[in-house]
């Protein structure tokens, strides 16, 4: 084993989340065939570490992947999270006394502070993956209420920790090209500022309309009571925070009123009674809605039955840094989306690829644009030519050799 090649991943999301499974050990499972060996440290949630452990083990078993997982803290707010900070440090150190890391790849948060403290107390090169403004997606997503002074504190602490870190790391990497531009327009950092777009990536080998299991289809569409001639909008992913569920509603209900025909499957693992409140506030009938919770294998099957996949995010400061990880998988199965403008490249991916809908604000009237659109069949949108924007722009190849090309400018 080449100690020089020895990296130490740290995640404050478990590898037993599903973006843990696709946004992290895909990406070191890759960066092994260059001779790295990884040792991932991550905050797991217990429920979730019992219940998928032995599948993220299968799942890094072939590789020179070492995972060590320590549980992750809710409450009480703020002290749980200088708890988790300080038992992350402590694992870090005894890893790190074991395996001599050359190297900590970090995701925003409480890892970089982590990695701050390696390099600048052993020299321990550091790679600042920033998938997020982190400490301002608290704010945006209503989790740090700035009212608060305690909040207030910590929002001032981590931003600036992570100029900080932006500083002193030896590279950045970030999603989107936004990001990118506005990271190289910060004053309070020294420019130009070492950085890398690398967007999140999709596994095409699994969400592929090619490859999906008919029977399985055939179970879920009995189970879920969706016919042949039903129109289906589908939403994927978490409920709450910067996601809008009100305003998808809202557009849902437009919709019904031309095409009686629809129904909206949301496939989300959180908040369900949420998702069928709301509904019932914009007096979509409860048999118009089906809610799922997916396992990863289910999910490309249950997008299948889409029309159009439906998603609308906060359009805020920190989610100029977003690269959601849903917009690639729906794109990778052919399937056109409705989303809005004022995330991350969002708009400027679904234009160049011809890849569905952008409205740029959430007015009746615009959403009725949309509607009439869809039911007039005026899009000439193309599954494969879909599929292949994906393969372009989110294949996981492209992601590796990004962060080869930073390792290697790092390690050497």
């Amino acid at each position: 084993m080449d100690c020089n090649k020895n990296v130490l991943f740290i995640s404050y999301d478990g590898m037993t989340d599903p973006l843990g499974q696709s946004q992290v050990i895909p990406y070191l499972a890759g960066l092994t065939k260059e001779g790295y060996h990884f040792v991932i440290l991550s905050c797991d949630k217990p429920e979730k570490y019992t219940a998928n452990k032995a599948y993220v083990e299968k799942l890094i078993e072939p590789y020179p992947i070492k995972w060590v997982s320590i549980p992750y803290h809710k409450n009480p707010p703020v002290i749980s999270s200088v708890f988790d900070f300080f038992k992350l440090k402590q694992k870090a150190l005894q890893l790190h006394n074991k395996y001599k890391f050359s190297m900590t790849h970090t995701r925003v948060g409480l890892p970089q502070l982590v990695a701050l403290s390696m390099k600048k107390k052993l020299g321990v090169k550091f790679l600042n993956d920033i998938r997020g403004f982190w400490a301002d997606e608290r704010v945006d997503g209503g989790m740090w209420d700035l009212k608060n002074p305690l909040y207030n504190i910590v929002y001032k602490f981590f931003r600036k920790k992570e100029d900080e870190c932006v500083t002193i790391a030896d590279y950045n990497t970030c999603l989107t090209y936004k990001a990118k531009e506005i990271m190289q327009s910060w004053k309070q950092v020294p420019q130009p500022v070492k950085v890398e777009v690398v967007p999140c990536s999709v596994d095409l080998d699994l969400f592929n309309p090619a490859k999906i299991d008919v029977d399985l289809k055939a179970q879920l569409q009995n189970e879920l009571g969706i016919k042949a001639n039903d129109f289906v909008i589908s939403y994927l992913g978490s409920i709450g925070g910067w996601y809008l569920t009100k305003e998808m509603m809202q557009f849902c209900k437009l919709l019904l009123k031309k095409k009686p025909e629809a129904k909206f499957l949301f496939i989300s693992n959180n908040r369900h009674e949420d998702i069928i409140t709301a509904a019932a506030q914009y007096e979509i009938p409860a048999e118009k809605i089906i809610v799922k919770m997916g396992k990863r294998h289910e999910v490309p099957v249950l997008l299948s039955f889409s029309n159009y996949s439906l998603f609308f995010i906060k359009p805020c400061y920190s989610k100029l840094s977003s690269s959601p990880t849903k917009h690639g998988e729906i794109m990778a199965m052919g399937i056109p989306v409705i989303a809005n403008s004022g995330v991350g490249d969002l708009k400027e991916i679904i234009e160049k690829y011809n890849a569905g809908y952008v409205i740029d604000e959430f007015t009746e009237q615009e959403m009725q644009k949309i509607v009439n659109s869809i039911c007039n069949n005026t899009n000439g949108f193309n599954a494969t030519a879909i599929r292949n924007g994906a393969i372009d722009f989110y294949n996981l190849e492209n992601t590796l050799k990004t962060y080869s090309k930073v390792y290697k400018e790092i390690i050497g």
